[in-house]
C-alpha cells in the first residue's frame, strides 16, 4: 500500500459501471467538480461548461494515445505439443515493433512456449520469471501489422465495477490517434469535438503528446503497483513541447489533461528528453515545474494518482472535496464524472 494515499469508502454506487452515452448522457455534460489550488474551494459544474474557466492564452495539454484491445486469449503450445487450449493474456507494455511486456492470467506459462492467439498471430515466450508479474512476447508479426491483428481479436480491458463488456469505441477519446495504451487515458474522453473548437475559439491553445499507459492492476496485490515501478512510453512533438515553454515565458497557463500528461511533461522538464520512458512518482512534496493545472477523473481510494493530485492541492483539502463529490453524488471510473483544478 502506498503511503501518501488518501484513504475514505466509496460507496459501490458511485462505481459508473456504463458510458455516459448508455446513461442517455452525451460524454461531455459529465458532471465537473472546479476546485480551486490557493483556498481549496470547490464549486460544481457540468464539462462542456469547461471554458468558463480557461482563459485565452491557456495551454491544454491532451494525450492522444489510442486504447488497444489489450487482453487476448490464446493456445499455448509446449515443445509443438498443445498444453492449453485457453489462456488470456494482458498485454502490459510495448518493448519494441514486435515485443511486448503481458500478464499472463495462468502462472502456467514457461520460457520458450508458443502462445497462439490467431491462424495469423502467434507469440514466442521469451522469459517467463517467477519473480516478476509480466512475461515477454515476441510476436510474429511487428509495427501496423501487429496493432492490426490486435485490433482484430482483443478486447478492452474491464475492471469488476464495469457490468458489462463494451465496445472499444466506448474506451477511446475523440482525438486519440497512436495506439497504445492498455487502458484508455481517460481524463480525455469527456471532451468532444463541439467543446474542443469551442475552446479554440476562445483562444486556448490545444497541443497534443502522447504517453501510453500501462496496466493499473495486476490483478494479485502480491506485486507492487508503485509507479515508480511502472515504465510508460512517451512522446512529446517538438512543435507542442514549444508551445508548452512559449506559454510559460508568456505567464500563461498549463493545463494537463491527466495524470498521463502530468507524467510526460514533468518528465521532460527534468529529464529534458521528449521521448523515452518514464517512471516518476509525483507526490504532495513535488514542485510542479510545467503544470499549472490538471483536467482529472474521480480516483478511488488509496490510488496512486491521489497522491499525485496531492501536489496541485492540499491534500486536507483534497480529501474535503473527495467528501463533497460523493455527497452530491458523483460517479468514479474512467466512465465517471470529472475533477478540474487550477
Amino acid at each position: 500500500m502506498l503511503q501518501e494515499t488518501l484513504k475514505f469508502e466509496l460507496p459501490s454506487v458511485l462505481n459508473a459501471a456504463m458510458p455516459p452515452e448508455r446513461r442517455g448522457v452525451r460524454r461531455d455534460q459529465v458532471k465537473m467538480m472546479v476546485q480551486d489550488r490557493m483556498s481549496g474551494q470547490t464549486s460544481h459544474d457540468h464539462f462542456f461548461n469547461l471554458e468558463v474557466y480557461l482563459k485565452k492564452g491557456d495551454v491544454l495539454v491532451l494525450n492522444s494515445s489510442r486504447t488497444v484491445p489489450a487482453i487476448l486469449t490464446s493456445e499455448l503450445l509446449r515443445e509443438r505439443n498443445l498444453v492449453y487450449r485457453e489462456i488470456e493474456i494482458r498485454l502490459a507494455r510495448r518493448i519494441n515493433e514486435s515485443t511486448w511486456e503481458a500478464l499472463a492470467v495462468s502462472e502456467r506459462i514457461e520460457n520458450g512456449d508458443l502462445l497462439v492467439f490467431s491462424p495469423n498471430l502467434t507469440g514466442d515466450v521469451l522469459s517467463a520469471p517467477k519473480n516478476c508479474p509480466f512475461i515477454t512476447i515476441r510476436f510474429n508479426q511487428k509495427g501496423s501489422a501487429l496493432y492490426d491483428e490486435i485490433y482484430a481479436i482483443g478486447e478492452p480491458i474491464r475492471y469488476e465495477y464495469i457490468n458489462s463488456p463494451w465496445e472499444l469505441d466506448y474506451y477511446q477519446t475523440v482525438f486519440a490517434t497512436h495506439p497504445g495504451s492498455v487502458e484508455m487515458p481517460s481524463a480525455g474522453r469527456a471532451f468532444s469535438w463541439e467543446l474542443l473548437f469551442k475552446l479554440q475559439k476562445k483562444g486556448i491553445k490545444l497541443v497534443f503528446i502522447q504517453l501510453h499507459t500501462g496496466l493499473s492492476y495486476f490483478l494479485d496485490d502480491k506485486w507492487d503497483h508503485s509507479p515508480s515501478e511502472n515504465r510508460e512510453e512517451y512522446n512529446i512533438p517538438a512543435e507542442a513541447w514549444e508551445d508548452i515553454l512559449q506559454a510559460k515565458l508568456n505567464s500563461k497557463r498549463v493545463i494537463a489533461v491527466g495524470t498521463t500528461v502530468v507524467r510526460a511533461i514533468e518528465t521532460a522538464a527534468e529529464n529534458g528528453n521528449l521521448s523515452g520512458w518514464t517512471n516518476l512518482y509525483i507526490t504532495k512534496k513535488y514542485d510542479l515545474k510545467i503544470a499549472d493545472g490538471i483536467i482529472t477523473g474521480m480516483h478511488e481510494p488509496e490510488a496512486s494518482h491521489l497522491d499525485m493530485l496531492s501536489a496541485f492541492v492540499n491534500q486536507q483539502n483534497l480529501f474535503k472535496a473527495y467528501q463533497e463529490a460523493i455527497a452530491l453524488g458523483y460517479l468514479w471510473h474512467e466512465f465517471g464524472d470529472m475533477n478540474l483544478i487550477l
